[in-house]
This record gives structure tokens, C-alpha cells and sequence, in this order.
């Protein structure tokens, strides 16, 4: 498989998508952040002294997905047409994020979803480090995604981080 963003010469560009046919794509993209049971609980039943935790790092992961070819050079700018967040406690230590993110175009939402991902966990740290420094993010991973040229790819079940 050659890689796409370099071209003969070896130098990094934007891959060219104008002659791409537009698809309906979906990305799905999770991770996760573990912290001290107290800070999770704090959390989930809203005593945080800055607010609904969540909520806050829900709004920040779809604010990225949006601006994601502002920070990763090589993205193509995109008009999504869907995203969405969902936080799950996995257990009293670990809150997963999982994103979902949609558009009809010429190239995946891949990295979109990824950035949410990463985004919003950044967000729970940010919100949560006065009283729990010790957070660790891990897990950042695609899942799925669909639609394009190259169809259907889903992450095997025993590869789930």
C-alpha cells in the first residue's frame, strides 16, 4: 500500500479528491480516561464544583471534529452532517467516550472522529485536574468506519484497547 500524502518526489500533500465520487461516510472512533473512583463519581452525579463535566466535553468534541483541518495540516476542510458524543463509566475508575461522526462527501471522517475523542477527554482532564491529576487517556483508537472507495473496515474484537 503506498501512502497517499506524499507524492513522487516524497514531499507531504494535500491528496487531490476533486474526480471522488461523494458517499455517505460514518466514522466511529473511542477512548478512554482513567481516574481516581472519587473524581468519577463527582462526575456522574454532577457535584464538580465547574459543572456538568460532560456536558462541557461533549460540546469541546464536537467543536473539534469541526475544526480538524485546522489542526491536522493534511485534512481536507468538511461539512459534517452528523456528530455525536456518548460518555459510559466502564467501571468506577474508567469513563468511555465514544464518537460518531457523519457527512456526505468526498473522503472519510476518520480523523474528525478521532479529535473528538481526544478532545473531549482532554476536556474531562482539564475540568478535573485540580482534584485528580493522576488521569491517564488511553484507548484512542478508530472502530469502524464506512462509505467511500474503500467500503467497510471494522476493528476486530480482540484489538479493542
Amino acid at each position: 500500500m503506498t501512502l497517499t500524502h506524499f507524492n513522487a518526489a516524497g514531499e507531504a500533500h494535500m491528496v487531490d479528491v476533486g474526480d471522488k465520487h461523494s458517499t455517505q461516510r460514518t466514522a466511529i472512533a473511542e477512548g478512554h480516561i482513567q481516574m481516581q473512583a472519587e473524581t468519577l463519581k463527582r462526575i456522574f452525579q454532577g457535584e464538580h464544583k465547574k459543572g456538568d463535566v460532560l456536558g462541557i466535553a461533549r460540546i469541546a468534541g464536537i467543536m473539534a471534529s469541526k475544526k480538524t483541518a485546522e489542526l491536522i495540516p493534511l485534512c481536507h476542510p468538511l461539512s459534517l452532517t452528523h456528530v455525536s458524543i456518548d460518555f459510559n463509566a466502564e467501571d468506577k475508575h474508567r469513563i468511555h467516550c465514544q464518537v460518531t461522526v457523519k457527512t456526505d462527501g468526498k473522503t472519510g471522517v476518520e480523523m474528525e472522529a478521532l479529535t473528538a475523542v481526544q478532545v473531549s477527554l482532554l476536556t474531562i482532564y482539564d475540568m478535573c485536574k485540580a482534584m485528580d491529576r493522576g488521569m491517564t487517556m488511553s484507548g484512542i483508537q478508530l472502530v469502524e468506519k464506512a462509505g467511500g472507495k474503500s467500503g467497510h473496515w471494522q476493528r476486530a474484537n480482540d484489538n479493542k484497547a
